[in-house]
């Protein structure tokens, strides 16, 4: 039904009101802005650890850099995009290899601070396993979104989730989660513990791998972001300036220099755990929005064509979609719990 950038924004605004939609629209566009903020910091540890450079200069320098991809055109963050994603995935996939042989080693159920400890965790974290919401902010640059979309996002969900998950299990396996919570560059040390005996090279080279991933991070937060308000402008939602257009570049010069600056104000926070939980915070809004919009739209448009349905109904009412929304509520409670 939708084709545009701002997806989520336009999905709420024909699901509830468009008053509504601006404010969420607001908040996932600082969830974006806070995500490349935390990333940035992310890949300012991994230079450190390896070259000594101070993090909060080295995380302004990466906002910058990549906002300069951003503008220079959508070909080239995608063909970044690409390459960083192959060599990330060769690095998870070489972590997995290496501390295999560890598994059964820890226990996986320990719980030192409980289940309040685990949703905590989860609250905190959660943006790092996010990325594929990114992509239905592209749909303007997408052949045939309403058909690629939905496999795109359920294809990268179900690959990151399995890949994901093993990670989890073998670093915590080598290292142990007391050696994790307190590690800089926390996959290069599982891959120098698991292999001592090349443990400086293969350090050097998993830290390597995790600068082309945060980087790669950074720059689509950044993109999305600033997609995301070309679009809300185009629908009105923002001002004209935003959809701006390089004539040059055919990229959206203000809403990018508009994202890259705020991103550089958070990055001045300097907290990672902070940063992140504000992430978060909006994350977890939106996707509760995005669920009840879902449910709202069975009963408002009963009628229309659509190319997905999501699974799971008793008549029109879709129970994912309650789940979801309910989950996110939950999450939020965490969010603010890690904060204070």
């Amino acid at each position: 039904i939708f084709k545009k950038d701002a997806g989520e924004y336009e999905y709420i605004e024909n699901s509830l009101n468009r008053k509504l939609a601006l404010w969420i629209g607001i908040v996932i566009v600082f969830a974006g802005i806070i995500t490349a903020s935390t990333v940035s910091l992310g890949f300012a540890a991994y230079f450190s650890a390896l070259f000594g450079s101070p993090i909060i200069l080295t995380a302004l320098i990466v906002v910058l850099v990549t906002s300069l991809v951003n503008y220079y055109g959508i070909k080239e963050s995608s063909l970044f995009n690409t390459i960083c994603t192959l060599i990330e995935s060769l690095g998870l996939i070489l972590i997995i290899i290496l501390g295999f042989k560890f598994l059964g080693k820890v226990d996986y159920f320990e719980m030192p601070n409980g289940f309040s400890g685990v949703f905590q965790a989860t609250a905190l974290i959660f943006f790092a396993f996010l990325g594929f919401d990114n992509i239905i902010k592209l749909a303007e640059e997408t052949k045939d979104p309403q058909k690629t979309i939905p496999k795109a996002v359920l294809l990268s969900i179900l690959f990151s989730s399995v890949i994901y998950i093993l990670v989890a299990f073998v670093s915590v396996s080598v290292l142990g989660w007391e050696a994790l919570s307190v590690s800089k560059a926390p996959l290069a040390d599982v891959a120098r513990v698991a292999l001592p005996s090349f443990g400086g090279i293969i350090f050097f080279v998993l830290a390597m791998i995790a600068l082309f991933s945060t980087s790669n991070t950074v720059l689509m937060s950044l993109v999305t972001s600033s997609r995301m308000t070309y679009g809300m402008s185009e629908e009105k939602g923002l001002p004209k300036l935003f959809s701006a257009v390089d004539k040059y570049r055919k990229t959206p010069w203000f809403s990018i220099l508009f994202i890259m600056i705020v991103s550089l104000l958070f990055v001045l926070v300097g907290d990672i755990e902070i940063v992140a939980g504000l992430a978060n915070l909006g994350l977890f809004i939106t996707f509760a929005f995005v669920n009840l919009s879902l449910i709202i739209l069975r009963y408002k448009w009963p009628d229309v064509k659509r190319n997905f349905r999501v699974p799971l109904n008793i008549g029109r009412f879709n129970i994912l979609a309650f789940i979801g929304m309910l989950f996110n509520l939950f999450m939020i409670y965490y969010v603010f719990v890690g904060l204070l």
